[in-house]
Order: structure tokens, then C-alpha cells, then sequence
């Protein structure tokens, strides 16, 4: 009985990792766009250091088990990795890896050895899923109820480059220039199907949220870039501003949703809303700007918290570890 229950065991063990998603790496989205909307904040209002640190911290340790896992399912099980790598939905989510390994190196930036290690990976991987997701969506039978917000993650994953990039790097402006002209490419494809077909299974809802990170990182890695507040970069912020009001005024659409991973995609659109206000404050000093971004950085704890709660949760009941269609 003894050894029927351990082979059990084993089974659901092996299951699980089978079933271990791409998808978790938006946890480290989530929690690193936490860690960089304090740090942020802190720099305003000089709040305590030692909050950040805990806060990166536990990004990185998230990071650090999700790379393992992850790890242990592309050897012991790489036909489901591939799998999801060649899937018309979870093929965008590989995004994540790069950039929460991007998040990551940003947060580590005064420790070079780790940042340029990290920063090395995200730059090298969001390079290869940017051609990977775009061939895949010319060359595959990809269907128009495929689209979703989470298509945003492969391309715009680019406009991340320049926020971890060092502020003298010439490349940023290859990745900056990727990101800031197919961004208004899937806009118009998701727009499309937003309004054109089916709606979104329910577990994707969420990721509407996504259709605010593109904006608020194209604004800050343009006034990195050019170090300057013209009107681009206004168009830009208040472009960010349009879709945070949008979301908001659609709030009843995410009620009643039932837990997913995808909740985590409230997270990271809210933490690049939340810095870009807060920049937007430091380069005009208008105050509208501070208070919506410290709204919305009181917003991204209660998020946080909440998709943390339910995480763990569904962790430990193991509904989270199905197969994904």
C-alpha cells in the first residue's frame, strides 16, 4: 500500500511540473513593477530603504523558484514546453520570462555583476521571442478570436529594454523603436477583435489591463532616452492616462472573475501607470501626476496582495497546474 501511495505521489508530482505555466512568470512582473513603483515613490517622498530592499527581495526569490521549476519541466518534460511555445495563446506569455529577468536586473542595478548578467539574458531572450511570436503569428493558423491583450507582451516586452538598458546605450533605441512601432500594430488588431468577434473567455479579461503598460513604458523609456518632457512624451503620458480611465470606467467587467493567473495581469500595467505619473510629476512637478501616481501605487498593493493570496492558494490545491487550452 506503502509503495502504491508513494507512486501515487510521485505521479501527481510529475503532473504538476508537467503542467507548471509559462504564465507564472507574470508573478514576477507583478511584484518587481511593485518594488519599482516604491522605489519610485521612495525617491519623492524619502519613505524608508529598507522596504525596497524587502520588496526586491521577494521578486527575486520569486523569480529564482519559478527559473527552477520551470527548469526542471523544460528537462524532464520539454515536449510540453514546446508545446506551450507554439501555442497561439501561451507563446506570448514566454514574454514574461524576459521581462521579469529585465525587472529583475533594473532592481539589482547596484550590484553590476548580477545586472549585467541578467540584463544580458532578458535582452538576448526578448530578442528571440519578438521574432519567434511574430513569425509564429504569420506563419500559423492563428485565428482572430486568438488576439488578446497578452499579444502586447512579445512586442512591447521591447519597450522595456530602455528602463534596464544603461542610460548611455545606443542599442535601446533599436528595441525602443520595435516596441513603439508595432505597439499601435496589435492595437489595432486587438481592437478589432474586440469588437468584431467573440468576447474573451473570462480567464482573459484581466489581461485588458495589459493595454496600459505600452504607453506608460514607451513614456519613460522616451524621457530616458531623450531626457526631455515635448510633446511626444506628453502624447505618450496622457495616452497612459486614456486607458487607465478606460479601465476604470469598465471596472464591472473584472467583477465576479474566478481566479486565474491572468489576475496577476492587473498588476504590471498598474505599477508602469503608477511610475510613469509619479515620473511625469518629477519632469513638470504638476500635482495631478503625484496623486495619481501614488492612487495608483495604493491600488497596485491592494492587487498585489490579493493575486498573492489566491496564488498561494490555488498553489496549494493544485488548480493551477492544468493543462491549458
Amino acid at each position: 500500500m506503502k509503495t502504491q501511495e508513494e507512486k501515487k505521489t510521485k505521479k501527481e508530482k510529475s503532473s504538476r511540473l508537467q503542467h507548471f505555466p509559462i504564465m507564472f512568470y507574470t508573478v514576477v512582473m507583478g511584484l518587481g513593477g511593485l518594488a519599482l513603483a516604491y522605489e519610485r515613490l521612495n525617491l519623492i517622498f524619502d519613505i524608508s530603504g529598507a522596504v525596497f530592499e524587502i520588496l526586491r527581495g521577494a521578486a527575486s526569490l520569486a523569480y529564482a523558484l519559478i527559473c527552477v521549476f520551470y527548469s526542471a519541466k523544460l528537462i524532464k518534460h520539454p515536449q510540453a514546453c514546446k508545446a506551450e511555445l507554439f501555442h497561439p495563446v501561451q507563446v506570448n506569455f514566454f514574454a514574461a520570462f524576459s521581462i521579469g529577468t529585465l525587472l529583475i536586473a533594473t532592481l539589482w542595478r547596484d550590484f553590476a555583476s548580477v545586472y549585467d548578467a541578467l540584463f544580458c539574458v532578458g535582452v538576448a531572450f526578448q530578442t528571440f521571442i519578438t521574432l519567434h511570436a511574430m513569425s509564429f503569428w504569420i506563419r500559423s493558423d492563428v485565428e482572430p478570436q486568438h488576439a488578446s491583450p497578452a499579444w502586447f507582451l512579445p512586442i512591447v516586452g521591447n519597450l522595456f529594454v530602455p528602463l534596464a538598458a544603461p542610460a548611455t546605450s545606443e542599442f535601446a533605441w533599436y528595441y525602443f523603436s520595435v516596441g513603439i512601432f508595432f505597439w499601435p500594430v496589435i492595437l489595432a488588431i486587438l481592437l478589432y477583435r474586440l469588437i468584431f468577434c467573440a468576447l474573451m473567455p473570462p480567464k482573459f479579461i484581466p489581461t485588458l489591463f495589459i493595454t496600459v503598460a505600452p504607453p506608460a513604458m514607451a513614456f519613460l523609456g522616451y524621457t530616458k532616452l531623450t531626457g526631455g518632457f515635448d510633446a511626444a512624451a506628453k502624447i505618450m503620458l496622457y495616452v497612459t492616462l486614456f486607458f487607465v480611465l478606460f479601465i476604470i470606467y469598465m471596472f464591472k467587467s473584472f467583477l465576479g472573475i474566478k481566479f486565474s493567473l491572468s489576475w496577476w495581469a492587473f498588476t504590471f500595467p498598474t505599477a508602469a501607470a503608477s511610475v510613469a505619473f509619479l515620473r511625469a510629476f518629477e519632469l513638470c512637478g504638476i500635482k495631478f501626476f503625484l496623486f495619481a501616481g501614488a492612487a495608483g501605487f495604493a491600488a497596485l498593493c491592494v492587487l498585489v496582495g490579493t493575486a498573492c493570496f489566491y496564488t498561494v492558494k490555488a498553489i496549494f490545491s493544485g488548480e493551477i497546474f492544468t493543462a491549458q487550452k
